[in-house]
């Protein structure tokens, strides 16, 4: 199994170690880091990385005030970085705003793509998918969704857009999606889920989704364990195959893990 969204840091969060505790706990072989947001100097990461060769892969942060990303991108994948972390509300000083999701591509990286379901169904994104076909850009939290009501219009407008089989998507834990239980029964589980799995699966199909806990805010949810099991055990991947899938084959294959994922 394969965690395509983490956060680990030496200023927030929780130190690697931590992560590590949860994944060797739950035995998740390998994990995706991402920087959070505002912390320019990726060193952290990238010296966690190299200390655990093939577990770790590393996405990074670019200042959008820098006078030179293209050239800060170049060097940080020279260094090691898989991907990047790109949203539609970063501008850049380039001369054109996909300039750099293009440069992405080039170099070789993925792009982990946040924002809200609203901007990922935006004509501004379709264009920079169209743009950028070479571009593997990867939509996380399920298209920034959240918790929402029926009939999910602005969800199934974010899958409308990234059809391209250059786009995958991150499906979190389930209470990324529902509402908290007044209760905390003794056994995990949450009251009438919405079909967000099941739509995102009939956009996407499982070999473009993947896991991805967002540890460690997910432990003030329903903790790390409870996030993998709600995905890999939800009836929307219920063969074994499909789950496979959604929990480690689509990561080894976009992330350039090997196939046990370190």
């Amino acid at each position: 199994m394969i965690d395509t969204h983490c956060h680990a840091g030496r200023n927030w969060f929780e130190p690697i170690e931590t992560l590590e505790f949860q994944m060797d706990r739950c035995g998740v072989t390998g994990a995706v880091l991402i920087q959070h947001g505002g912390t320019y100097d990726n060193d952290y990461l990238f010296d966690a990385a190299a200390r655990r060769p093939g577990r770790f892969k590393v996405v990074v942060l670019v200042d959008p005030t820098s006078a030179d990303p293209l050239g800060d991108l170049t060097r940080l994948a020279e260094s090691g970085a898989a991907g990047v972390r790109l949203s539609l509300r970063m501008q850049f000083g380039t001369p054109h705003g996909h300039d750099i999701w293009k440069k992405a591509g080039e170099l070789g990286l993925v792009v982990s793509s946040l924002g809200k379901a609203a901007e990922f169904a935006s004509e501004e994104f379709k264009r920079i998918v169209e743009a950028c076909p070479d571009t593997r850009i990867v939509i996380e939290h399920l298209a920034g969704v959240g918790v929402t009501k029926p009939p999910y219009g602005e969800f199934a407008s974010a899958l409308e857009n990234p059809r391209s089989p250059n786009t995958a998507i991150k499906i979190p834990g389930l209470a990324k999606i529902c509402p908290r239980p007044p209760i905390l029964e003794p056994e995990f589980r949450f009251e009438n889920v919405p079909p967000l799995f099941e739509m995102a699966r009939e956009a996407f199909g499982v070999q473009r989704m993947m896991w991805g806990s967002n540890f460690p805010p997910s432990a003030g949810y329903e903790g790390y364990q409870n996030t993998l099991e709600g995905v890999r055990d939800h009836p929307a991947f219920g063969g074994d195959e499909d789950s496979a899938w959604v929990m480690g084959k689509t990561a080894a294959r976009w992330w350039g893990f090997d196939e046990g994922g370190g």
